[in-house]
């Protein structure tokens, strides 16, 4: 990479860096681009450079927060996920990443009040970063691991995904209806029947 591609790269990760800083302290309705460009020490016409608006800036940060999750899942459980049946990885996986956002809290807060399935579908094919997991092979293994014959595969990863983020949200913020560690064997008991519905709906 040369020096002007360089110097892009850190002017694109000090506002990302900073509009994440002010998203949650601030709250995302409460910031402002000047606020932004202030803080990071960047003219308010180079925010455009990199980004269409706000929303954008919000949506490439929820993208590459959340492929930063599957990444330190990926790379901590690494050999162990090969050996385990579908099922087990998903849960394996699913239980780092809520393990992080129980340690990161205030991550967990920005994800979950912005995330959506559009989001999630546009990180899947656009990383913000070279450093980003390639969510999109990611997704197509998980996909392609399924047992064969399962029906409608996407929708439930997609139930599954929603199901993990409304319950951990409040288990972990609340402590509702019950603490983390209480609710964790009940979430995969029922990411287990989610698949195995899907495995019988093909039948």
């Amino acid at each position: 990479m040369g020096k002007v591609d360089t110097n892009k790269k850190l002017k694109e990760n000090s506002l990302l860096k900073t509009a994440f800083e002010f998203f949650t302290t601030k709250g995302f309705s409460k910031t402002s681009i000047t606020d932004i460009v202030s803080k990071a020490g960047v003219a308010k016409g180079t925010f455009y450079l990199y980004f269409k608006d706000k929303y954008d800036i919000r949506n490439k940060l929820i993208s590459h927060k959340s492929s930063q999750l599957f990444k330190n899942a990926i790379a901590d459980l690494g050999d162990k996920l090969d050996a385990l049946p579908f099922e087990e990885k998903i849960i394996k996986v699913s239980d780092h990443i809520i393990n992080q956002l129980n340690e990161n809290q205030s991550l967990l807060t920005f994800i979950s009040k912005n995330l959506s399935w559009g989001i999630f579908k546009t990180a899947i094919t656009s990383p913000v970063s070279d450093d980003d997991v390639d969510f999109s092979s990611i997704y197509e293994k998980l996909l392609s691991e399924a047992p064969k014959g399962i029906k409608d595969p996407e929708i439930m990863l997609f139930m599954i995904i929603e199901l993990v983020s409304s319950t951990c949200y409040s288990a972990i913020l609340y402590k509702e209806p019950c603490s983390l560690e209480k609710l964790k064997p009940y979430l995969y008991n029922n990411i287990r029947m989610m698949i195995a519905q899907h495995e019988g709906n093909a039948k």
